[in-house]
């Protein structure tokens, strides 16, 4: 992708911190075809993200929204859920999860050009600031990249970085677009983009937060009930004090509470850490032991544990994903977003259960590996360069 002039990169920053300017600014706002989107929050101490500002830019025009000294916020929820216009992020995730706790909605339509620069020839997570450089030639200073964005009042120096996160993005979008279409890949691109909105992903469902428990991975299946009753009772304290997770109970010390199962105070205190439990979540925790450790056998969760592939099977997968690099190579799609090491095992394995067998995944490089399987075609090194034949 070659630097293009992005117009009206000159203007200045618009801060807004009352209700009276939102509205006016929304009213402009959609207008628009596409907006840009991005937020500074900070979560250190919360369990909740705290939303500190809203960046938004259209063509024409950008600003810094105040949530900390806006009440209603009514009429950006609007805008941002108007399905007439296009809202434009760079790595999203975040963000979508910020807006829905502060704003209660999800944007919508959505267009994220990290996850749009991987089909158009750059790599895989690539960084706002590398974008904003190989697109417009513009090197971003990260001089403001740790402020504190919750204290007031905002200086012009951290007003117009902040600007600089949405400023570039209608532009650069208009660029992806135009050559997303020429090469014939939005419909790839679409249901990627309608995965990064889907509520699983910043919906908290605090029977399912076992799911993110680390060092899980040697637990059975009677220990991983007990880490769900255990993570849901953590999950909801959390939430209703307001405090990190680890601030509750650590996972480490979750994991060695799942292992040895403590119905009594005195042994859950022989656990290490344990003592900085108060009382009422220590007992609290042996309770959540004690559900997990009575549940019926057959609603237990199933252990997921990776097999460990035979040497033949892992020389199989270099092999294939010596072809998903070359194929990459020519399409300019990111290998990590094409297929991983795991897609590839479960292509050899369960091949129709596997992502690489359908979609535009498929298409690209699902049936170029199934030659390869299938010994229809070889790869062969050619001037120091991986070919096929």
């Amino acid at each position: 992708m070659l630097a293009i002039f992005i117009p009206g990169t000159n203007r200045e920053p618009v801060y807004i911190s009352d209700h009276e300017g939102l509205t006016t600014f929304c009213k402009r706002a959609a207008t628009s075809r596409v907006l840009a989107i991005d937020t500074e929050f900070l979560r250190e101490r919360t369990y909740f993200p705290r939303l500190c500002l809203i960046q938004a830019a259209t063509p024409d025009e950008s600003a810094a929204i105040d949530p900390i000294l806006i009440d209603d916020l009514s009429p950006l929820a609007r805008l941002l859920t108007d399905e007439s216009i296009t809202k434009v992020f760079h790595a999203c995730s975040q963000d979508l999860e910020v807006i829905y706790d502060a704003l209660h909605c999800v944007p919508g339509p959505i267009f994220d050009t990290q996850l749009a620069a991987a089909f158009l020839g750059h790599r895989q997570q690539i960084g706002y600031g590398a974008l904003v450089d190989a697109c417009c030639g513009v090197h971003l200073p990260k001089a403001e990249s740790l402020t504190d964005w919750s204290r007031r009042p905002l200086d012009a120096e951290q007003l117009a970085y902040a600007e600089d996160d949405v400023r570039y993005l209608p532009g650069i979008y208009d660029q992806m677009m135009a050559e997303l279409i020429m090469r014939d890949r939005l419909p790839w691109l679409a249901p990627e983009m309608a995965e990064l909105v889907s509520p699983a992903h910043f919906m908290r469902v605090p029977e399912e937060a076992y799911l993110h428990l680390r060092r899980s991975g040697s637990l059975t299946r009677r220990q991983l009930a007990i880490a769900r009753e255990v993570c849901a009772w953590r999950e909801s304290a959390a939430a209703r004090r307001d405090v990190p997770r680890k601030w509750v109970v650590s996972d480490e010390l979750i994991v060695e509470a799942c292992k040895r199962a403590p119905r009594t105070l005195d042994r859950l205190r022989r656990i290490r850490g344990a003592e900085s439990l108060g009382e009422r979540d220590a007992k609290a925790l042996i309770e959540a032991v004690g559900r997990g450790a009575s549940c019926p056998a057959e609603k237990c969760p199933s252990a997921k544990r990776k097999d460990r592939p035979s040497p033949d099977t892992e020389s199989v997968i270099d092999l294939m994903y010596a072809m998903l690099r070359l194929v990459a190579e020519r399409s300019g799609v990111a290998t990590q977003l094409i297929a991983t090491r795991d897609d590839l095992l479960e292509f050899v394995s369960h091949r129709e259960e596997s992502r690489l067998a359908h979609s535009w995944r498929y298409e690209l490089a699902g049936r170029q590996l199934a030659d390869l399987l299938e010994g229809k075609v070889g790869l062969t090194v050619k001037d120091g360069r991986v070919e096929t034949l």
